[in-house]
């Protein structure tokens, strides 16, 4: 993993390395659930309010309050879920910490459970990561043994049974309710909202959702505490994001930032900027159901603040960047074909939008299409960010929406009349 400036951040680890227990105890490992469990909840709770953590995993919802509405549900039987589904293509930040640092996900998730009340959860882990299925499941076979995992969890009275789930490769169940379904063993569509699962989620108990990234800083807030932690990052935007960086770039890879750092450094400095002799055309954000956006914005911050300004989606924290022999038309393509082949056809909106949309797409590549396409391709895009049921399709037409916004006239230089105008100038 490429370091921030700053070293001591919240996941101090290089790519060879693979902490096993004891070596994650000796570098301090569990003494955060130690000093979870020696106080009330409500401090600890108080402690990740304070801190400003936002979920990781793309909605960025305060995950100190996701767990107070958890405590202070009157149901007894509650449950938590780690989402480790990671199927936003280009990311790849939650394998990293599920195969080199997995007892730090696993005291955050226990410290978490403990906090909000549930004696009972599961990490839901696609299954084309059988490796980091691997050690979770003996991740957690340790945790028994060591009694961190279990009954009477380093001598307390607080219980938790955890339990690997493996997805079945559907990217639909990184969306919660879609989760919970494919857990209860029903098809992984998702549910209408409210109820949220923090009042009604898997089989009808209150559940707490959160994201592999997200649980991973809970040890680190509850060891050094709020203060510390907001030391790193910005006023709106505490701590640090884990970037999975790829496309045309000099050094790909898996950084982690502190937040405040423009995207200009994340794809310059960390990155290494374009090969040698290419320019930046496009910087994709925020992974498939992230936007596009010309190199004049990378000066924003990686802030939910400046970004939601600037119309940029964080979302997981994937970054792809296109240089100037690239296609947006064809990059663009391959976001709509992969959500065309993922939507569970549940609503027209996403269904049907998308389906026209790759039409035109081949139409315009083919050169059959006309300016009345780009405008319908536009049309469509609406009705597919507006009016489908869930994220999926809601997300579905971003990388459409923010290419037809700011590479337009790339469309229309594949429009039929274009090309017919290029062709009698260059015969002229």
């Amino acid at each position: 993993m490429s370091k921030s400036p700053k070293n001591d951040l919240i996941f101090n680890i290089d790519f060879d390395e693979y902490l096993d227990l004891e070596q994650y105890r000796e570098r301090g490992g569990y003494s955060a659930l130690a000093k979870a469990l020696a106080h009330d909840p409500k401090i600890s709770i108080r402690e990740i309010v304070d801190s400003g953590l936002r979920g990781r995993g793309g909605a960025a919802f305060p995950t100190g309050k996701k767990i107070e509405m958890l405590r202070n549900n009157s149901e007894t039987v509650r449950y938590i879920i780690c989402n480790a589904d990671e199927g936003e293509p280009g990311t790849f930040k939650d394998r990293f910490i599920m195969t080199h640092i997995p007892f730090q996900l696993l005291e955050g998730l226990t410290i978490a459970a403990y906090l909000a009340g549930a004696s009972k959860g599961y990490i839901y882990v696609r299954h084309e990561y059988p490796e980091a299925q691997r050690i979770l499941r003996s991740g957690i076979q340790a945790a028994i043994e060591a009694g961190l995992l279990g009954k009477n969890i380093l001598g307390s009275e607080f219980n938790l049974s955890l339990e690997l789930f493996s997805g079945a490769g559907s990217y639909l169940c990184g969306e919660e309710t879609a989760l919970l379904s494919s857990i209860e063993g029903k098809k992984g569509r998702p549910r209408l909202k409210p109820p949220y699962p923090t009042q009604a989620g898997l089989w009808g108990k209150p559940t707490l959702i959160n994201n592999v990234e997200t649980l991973a800083n809970i040890p680190k807030i509850i060891d050094k505490g709020a203060s510390w932690y907001r030391q790193i990052g910005t006023v709106d935007s505490p701590g640090t994001k884990l970037i999975s960086l790829s496309g045309d770039v000099k050094n790909r890879g898996l950084l982690e930032v502190p937040f405040g750092v423009t995207f200009a450094q994340i794809v310059n400095e960390y990155g290494g900027g374009p090969p040698i002799g290419k320019t930046i055309k496009a910087v994709n954000i925020g992974g498939a159901s992230g936007v596009h956006v010309p190199p004049e914005m990378l000066n924003t911050a990686l802030e939910y603040k400046a970004c939601a300004q600037a119309g940029i989606t964080i979302g997981s924290g994937a970054i792809f960047v296109l240089d100037n022999t690239r296609s947006i038309l064809t990059n663009v393509q391959n976001r709509v074909r992969f959500f065309l082949h993922e939507s569970c056809g549940k609503c027209t909106p996403c269904r049907e939008g998308l389906r026209q949309a790759n039409n035109i797409i081949d139409k315009l590549l083919r050169g059959e299409a006309g300016v009345k396409d780009v405008d319908t391709l536009e049309r469509y895009t609406r009705a597919i960010v507006n009016a489908s049921f869930c994220g999926l399709g809601q997300a579905a037409g971003n990388s459409l929406s923010s290419s037809l916004t700011y590479y337009r006239e790339e469309y229309l230089a594949y429009c039929r009349e274009n090309r017919e105008l290029n062709s009698k100038e260059e015969t002229a």
